[in-house]
């Protein structure tokens, strides 16, 4: 100058503090899952709440506390500032159990292989690209808005989503971005790892944004600035922003936050938007031959569709308080068909998560399977894991 849910705990400690200059002082911490479902999930503890001196912080290292196992963890600077104030740990635990982890200072930092990262992309016009082991995604920046104002076919203009079609656990952005360059090949063409054959154009794509008055979509044009938070090995985090743009009740500012955790198929979004009180987040219908599912009870949104010679599931959860209503609109007019979800923003901001899963992957290849996994998630979010400090 970005699913395993996550469960964001401020945890008040008093006696167990750690010591400047000292590795021996350790935080024990007990998770507890009481519902009838094994879980995995990432735990975000803020790092102030461990009375930590950010001038002589080292790093932290993260233990199950019955076998000794190292725990994978991350720590992130959320704000940007300068200092990490966040610790995220990886946390598997089965149905009606509990888990005890133990946080201890390390001088020498963590080590893990991570699977996931973002990264903006000048070597293919300016497009900004981002990838777990599950999923992958892109949007497009202010050099392919010109572009494609003037004409020219090699610009994209839109600030919606697009899906990056991977069936292998590695991170495949570098490479497939590398063959299309330097004319290697191209990730239009699927050569074993999957492709790029989703049509984005001027639709919300995978969970774009906009605002919905008078039976129209007005939407922001593409990003203008990007900054990246984090990248891994538990999550990737950047912030995109965008120019303001016009309604008929003014202007809007839209500001967004995206996070994709290891392991999940959605990643989060917290849109930060100023002139509207209400957000609508869209799926394309592309050629409105799929099967569309709504569960206001359990706030989820899919769209299962063909997709080339394979089939893709495209998703959208929210949370009770943002809910307020959807709309669909299937239309002959290119690029105007929309399963569409109202959101309310409260304080400024509006929190939601968004994905798919192609069948080609096998992470979920029946639409059952990727119904399931929806309502799934929007149960664990609505139902977060009980986190507490030992003393």
């Amino acid at each position: 100058m970005n699913t395993i849910p996550k469960i964001l705990i401020s945890l008040s400690l008093t006696l167990l503090l750690f010591s400047c200059g000292t590795s021996e002082q350790q935080i024990e911490i007990l998770v507890s899952n009481p519902g009838d479902e094994n879980r995995n999930e990432i735990i975000s503890v803020e790092l102030s709440s461990l009375g930590i001196d950010d001038s002589t912080m080292k790093f932290l290292l993260v233990k199950n506390a019955d076998t000794g196992e190292e725990i994978i963890c991350q720590m992130n600077d959320r704000d940007a500032d300068g200092t990490m104030d966040e610790l995220l740990i990886n946390c598997q635990i089965e149905a009606k159990s509990e888990k005890k982890f133990i946080i201890s200072e390390t001088d020498d930092k963590p080590e893990y292989e991570s699977k996931l990262f973002s990264r903006f992309v000048p070597e293919r016009t300016d497009d900004f690209a981002w990838e777990n082991d599950k999923v992958a995604f892109r949007t497009y920046g202010p050099t392919a808005q010109k572009l494609a104002e003037e004409g020219d076919k090699t610009g994209t203009l839109s600030s919606g989503m697009d899906c990056w079609l991977k069936k292998v656990d590695y991170p495949i952005i570098n490479s497939w971005y590398k063959k299309a360059t330097t004319g290697e090949g191209s990730y239009h063409e699927d050569t074993g790892e999957g492709l790029d054959n989703f049509h984005v154009g001027a639709t919300r794509g995978c969970g774009g944004l906009g605002v919905y008055i008078d039976e129209e979509l007005y939407t922001s044009k593409n990003f203008t600035a990007w900054n990246v938070l984090a990248n891994g090995p538990l999550q990737t985090r950047f912030t995109l922003d965008y120019e303001d743009w016009k309604t008929p009740e003014g202007l809007v500012s839209e500001s967004k936050e995206i996070s994709l955790d290891l392991g999940s198929n959605l990643m989060k979004v917290v849109a930060k938007v100023k002139g509207t009180d209400m957000i609508t987040v869209g799926l394309t219908l592309h050629e409105n031959d799929g099967d569309i599912a709504v569960d206001t009870l359990n706030y989820w949104f899919s769209y299962w569709q063909p997709h080339g010679d394979s089939e893709l599931g495209m998703g959208i959860v929210c949370q009770p308080e943002y809910y307020h209503s959807y709309t669909l609109i299937e239309s002959e007019e290119k690029d105007k068909s929309h399963l569409l979800v109202h959101l309310k923003a409260i304080d400024g901001k509006v929190k939601y998560y968004t994905g798919f899963a192609w069948k080609d992957s096998e992470q979920y290849p029946y639409e059952l399977e990727w119904k399931e996994y929806l309502n799934k998630f929007s149960e664990e979010k609505q139902n977060p894991l009980d986190v507490k400090i030992i003393e």
